[in-house]
């Protein structure tokens, strides 16, 4: 029996549902695209107990024997790293980042890939922040859409980077959570890194929705407040 509450046939039978028109072909670039999310997030599930491990003592020639690497090996992959105090939902967000960029067929993650991240995450209160304003998640998206560059050739396969203004980003959303005192970072920390990336594309699409820095730091602290259990699991 599969230790996950999931199977190839389940796999399968959802592709098949959310693309019936779609020949053989398309449906192999689609599973590509789909085993390779779940390649990201089996990633992030070991990483999370990685870090569990090593506030418990755990040593890394520990970590190593438990995966079945070289100690150096183990510590390489495994060193914190970025995303070490993002939520799982906040994490989730990054890897539909990466499965969007994969989708446009882009060799880099920008930060219009990760607001597209954000929005597909609906769990998160970033999503809440954008669709109370702008009152549409469609016009959200038509507005991401709009920005992205022109689809790429070629399905990518493997690691796809980051580009500066992303990892700024992604640095920003941790000062702003340090800046309101909290210990997670949040898909409503990154929601604010995005903004004051101001010369990021996703900064610009934020804006011509209407938001401002300052107004999604105060909304953001608000919400966080009125509802202390919104922190993102």
């Amino acid at each position: 029996m599969s230790p996950l509450d999931i199977s190839l046939a389940d796999l399968i039978a959802r592709l098949d549902e959310e693309l019936p028109a779609a020949n053989e072909l398309a449906r192999i670039s689609e599973a590509r695209l789909r085993a390779q999310t779940l390649s990201d997030l089996g990633d992030q599930l070991i990483d999370h107990y990685v870090s569990k491990a090593k506030q418990t003592g755990a040593s890394w020639t520990e970590i190593g024997d438990a995966i079945g690497v070289s100690k150096q090996a183990a510590q390489q992959r495994h060193a914190p790293a970025a995303f070490e105090r993002f939520t799982n939902l906040n994490r989730h967000s990054i890897v539909l980042a990466q499965e969007a960029a994969r989708t446009h067929r882009h060799d880099f993650i920008g930060t219009e890939h990760i607001l597209l991240g954000l929005l597909g995450e609906p769990r998160g209160l970033a999503y809440l922040v954008l669709v109370a304003k702008t009152e549409s998640e469609q016009r959200i998206r038509d507005a991401i859409e709009e920005a992205m560059p022109t689809a790429g050739q070629k399905a990518l396969r493997g690691h796809i980077p980051f580009r500066p203004e992303s990892k700024e980003a992604i640095e920003q959303a941790r000062r702003a959570s340090a800046d309101l005192g909290h210990d997670w970072v949040g898909t409503e920390h990154t929601l604010l890194g995005l903004i004051r990336t101001e010369e990021s594309p996703a900064a610009q699409i934020l804006r011509n929705l209407g938001f401002t820095s300052e107004e999604l730091h105060e909304t953001v602290k608000t919400e966080i407040a009125k509802r202390p259990a919104v922190r993102d699991k």
